[in-house]
């Protein structure tokens, strides 16, 4: 059995070893280990990292599309808020959980750990 991509994987949510199993119990909370190949998911730490990644790609996107509509329409600010606020959440809302999946399963792909000298 060959080990799944693992961005497939991780956009998935799924095992990044068998490609099966589901990560997540709940909407972020990590399974302690794969329910179809038993793979233990204690490694998975993602820390900030998808976090962060998330804020670039929504920052870039919501701001685009605030200074296309204020540039094009000139609305008052509370109709960039009921926008834009909404859609702010939302964006970062769907990206978290494939972000997070990617992150665990590249660390599954490369060995990733706790740093280690010599």
């Amino acid at each position: 059995m060959t080990a799944p991509s693992p961005y497939s994987a991780g956009f998935a949510c799924r095992c990044p070893r068998c490609g099966e199993g589901k990560v997540f119990d709940g909407y972020l909370t990590v399974r302690p280990a794969c329910s179809a190949c038993g793979l233990d998911l204690a490694f998975a730490d993602s820390a900030d990292g998808p976090a962060v990644i998330i804020m670039f790609i929504a920052g870039f996107a919501i701001i685009g599309g605030v200074l296309a509509v204020e540039m094009a329409y000139e609305p008052p600010f509370w109709v960039h808020l009921m926008i834009w606020l909404p859609l702010t959440v939302a964006l970062c809302l769907a990206l978290l959980r494939p972000m997070k999946g990617l992150a665990i399963a590249l660390q599954y792909a490369r060995d990733a750990g706790e740093g280690r000298l010599g």
